[in-house]
């Protein structure tokens, strides 16, 4: 943040808000306090690059044509929606809340039912961290079905953000036929982050790619745990095993109390 900004953004961004109705309005709507947004306004500051991202989002913009000529902007904001893209409109809809977010880098076992081995869960490994800006995920699993004579090594990388007290993840897996997976997740509790429950939507990696919908649960290992021993843990557990965290079975066995996606906020 600068004590002065000779730049166009201020002239940008005072156009951007005399499109609409009040800027009370657009500094709630944003979540930014109005006597820090004024310097913004007036030029006596520039705001940090997290909420240049919120006001360039709101005003359906990018952030970096607040820098733009004065001519330039103006027809980049008054131009139709559609020209922005849906690409755009997603790809800025991460990380989102990137401050909240942060709280979450680390390593994770996951948990899974398995639709192609049923009365199973899945039990595999996954890491977030940030890199320039995102928050990036990076999962493997590893299945051994000696019975029916299965290796399975899967690979998936994909993006992270919050919004709304949920963590909403997109990964991609890294194989020959490639697929799309979306996971939703909240925590127990507003203070607890250690387990995070929520859906896995994808498809089935036998059964003919059927696709399906499952509760999943993550349990945070911290930032540094044993890698190997990580790994090596991933696999196959009867879905009623005492090695299965307690809060694991339940959740997933639905167990005790009603496990409801739709909680406060």
């Amino acid at each position: 943040m600068t004590s002065s900004d000779n730049s166009p953004f201020a002239a940008n961004l005072r156009f951007a808000c005399n499109t609409r109705p009040s800027i009370t309005a657009i500094c709630r709507e944003i979540g930014i306090n109005r006597q820090q947004f004024n310097r913004y306004l007036a030029g006596q500051s520039r705001p940090s690059p997290y909420n240049t991202g919120k006001i360039a989002r709101y005003f359906g913009v990018r952030p970096q044509d607040f820098l733009a000529s004065e001519k330039r902007f103006q027809s980049i904001l008054e131009a139709p929606a559609e020209t922005v893209g849906p690409d755009f409109v997603l790809r800025e809809g991460f990380p989102g809340d990137l401050q909240e977010l942060r709280q979450y880098v680390g390593y994770y076992e996951l948990y899974h039912k398995s639709l192609s081995w049923p009365g199973k869960i899945v039990r595999s490994c996954t890491r977030i961290e940030e890199l320039g800006g995102q928050i990036t995920v990076k999962s493997i699993e590893r299945i051994h079905d000696g019975d029916q004579e299965i290796r399975q090594f899967s690979k998936y990388v994909g993006l992270a953000a919050y919004w709304r007290n949920r963590l909403f993840i997109v990964e991609r897996g890294m194989s020959e036929h490639s697929f799309l997976c979306q996971t939703t997740l909240m925590p127990f509790a507003e203070h607890q982050r250690t387990y995070l429950r929520g859906v896995t939507t994808g498809v089935s990696w036998r059964e003919e790619n059927l696709p399906y919908s499952t509760r999943a649960i993550w349990r945070a290992v911290g930032p540094n745990p044993d890698k190997r021993g990580l790994l090596e843990a991933c696999g196959l557990i009867p879905e009623k095993s005492p090695r299965l965290p307690l809060p694991v079975r339940r959740y997933l066995n639905s167990e005790g109390e009603n496990h409801t996606l739709v909680a406060a906020r």
